[in-house]
């Protein structure tokens, strides 16, 4: 949904928190005990924190290659044109002298694990949405760190910043669904504090888009019935709303619209999954750089199981086809693991055994039916190698944090990479 083009003049200033500092004027924030947090444009952020001189420069994040998409871009690229999952062949046609980077996610994974540890010194009511956005009940922190919501929300932009150099958005609501809009309102680098009273003057002036599960073709529907407003669709009796769009999504909409969402903030959903994947800009048929991306891919997987302080018992691996033709192929092991070796070694074994030849356009690497690593035991072998290659693993993840992620890695793969 766009800012202010979209809204009646003044909407944005009413309800916004002005700076990050604490003054008077703020709006009234008893009970908004619902707080959304959105990094700005993370992994460009996060990229420009360790290149200053790109500060003033329009970056992209994202696939490299012909094929690749953008990851993010920051606020200077966005002004071009450029959207987070365009093909980076449209975002070079609309900036031609961006600087484009490819990700670098167990740096993200780094700056999100601590974004993260300052929001549960402030409350356990944590769900994390992904890597950069998280909802935050503090609810109970109100009480016991004698803050309003307003000054938390203006504490974890101030520590985010100052930790980790990178700036965040903050909604401040009394539900989940307010608090996304407005830390979307906001950005970048702001605060917005919808007063529970006020819910339905925040609400009415937005376009039907800014309703959770509208989509361009619900949009569309709903113009074409006169409906372009959320007052519009709040002030629709409900029959018409289903006779429209269905009994579901009717409700869905029509409770939304008049400001009411009662879901709660449900702390650390459990992951079911951790992967990546590759997609090469020429389709490869040899196995050996199919080898060497996989090794690539399972040492991230690894490193992310580890991070997370989790382990797989199923190893799986995706390849697409030159005709787009994709086909899964997984193993479960006898021993739950998080180690590269392991980790590879069964996604080398299901490549040579269980995926036809052929012209591969992309391949990816997964792990799946995770769990915390104390609760799911360790293998009891002797004389047994994993030890050898935790200890391995474990010096290379500490090498990565404090000197980058290309500071150690298989000597394979300090070959020159395909063209990805």
């Amino acid at each position: 949904m766009g800012r202010s083009g979209d809204l009646p003049r003044g909407l944005l200033e009413r309800f916004r928190a002005r700076g990050g500092q604490w003054t008077d004027d703020w709006p009234d924030d008893s009970g908004c005990t619902v707080l959304h947090v959105d990094m700005d444009a993370f992994y460009a952020s996060v990229e420009i924190r360790s290149r200053p001189e790109l500060r003033e420069r329009p970056v992209v994040v994202g696939g490299t290659g012909g094929r690749g998409v953008v990851c993010s871009a920051n606020y200077i690229a966005r002004g071009y044109g450029i959207r987070s999952a365009m093909p980076t062949a449209q975002a070079r046609k609309l900036c031609p002298h961006a600087v484009f980077l490819p990700p670098d996610f167990p740096a993200y994974q780094q700056v999100s694990a601590g974004m993260m540890g300052i929001f549960r010194e402030l409350t356990p009511l944590v769900e994390p949405l992904s890597l950069d956005e998280a909802f935050l009940d503090v609810g109970g922190a109100l009480r016991r760190l004698r803050r309003t919501p307003a000054q938390l929300g203006a504490q974890i932009r101030e520590r985010v910043q100052a930790e980790h150099g990178v700036t965040c958005s903050v909604g401040v609501a009394a539900t989940k669904f307010v608090a996304k809009l407005a830390s979307g309102l906001c950005k970048p680098d702001g605060m917005m504090v919808v007063p529970a009273a006020e819910i339905m003057d925040f609400l009415s002036p937005l376009p039907v888009s800014a309703l959770w599960g509208v989509g361009a073709r619900t949009a569309e529907k709903l113009t074409q019935q006169g409906l372009t407003r959320v007052a519009d669709v709040a002030r629709t009796p409900l029959p018409r709303l289903r006779r429209m769009l269905g009994n579901a999504a009717a409700e869905h909409l029509f409770a939304l619209a008049n400001g009411i969402d009662g879901r709660r903030v449900v702390p650390e959903v459990a992951e079911k999954s951790i992967g990546a994947e590759e997609t090469f800009d020429v389709d490869q048929t040899d196995r050996e750089v199919l080898r060497r991306e996989l090794l690539r891919l399972s040492e991230r997987t690894a490193a992310s199981l580890r991070a997370r302080d989790l382990r797989a018992r199923t190893v799986s691996i995706k390849v697409r086809f030159a005709d787009f033709t994709t086909i899964t192929r997984s193993k479960t092991l006898q021993v739950p693991t998080n180690l590269s070796q392991e980790v590879y070694r069964t996604a080398a074994r299901l490549l040579a055994e269980q995926v036809p030849p052929g012209a591969v356009r992309l391949i990816g690497v997964r792990a799946e039916q995770l769990g915390e690593g104390d609760a799911m035991g360790e293998q009891l072998v002797l004389d047994a190698p994993e030890r050898g290659w935790r200890e391995a693993d474990e010096a290379a993840d500490l090498a990565r944090t404090k000197f980058g992620t290309a500071a150690i890695r298989p000597a394979s793969l300090l070959k020159p990479r395909p063209e990805r």
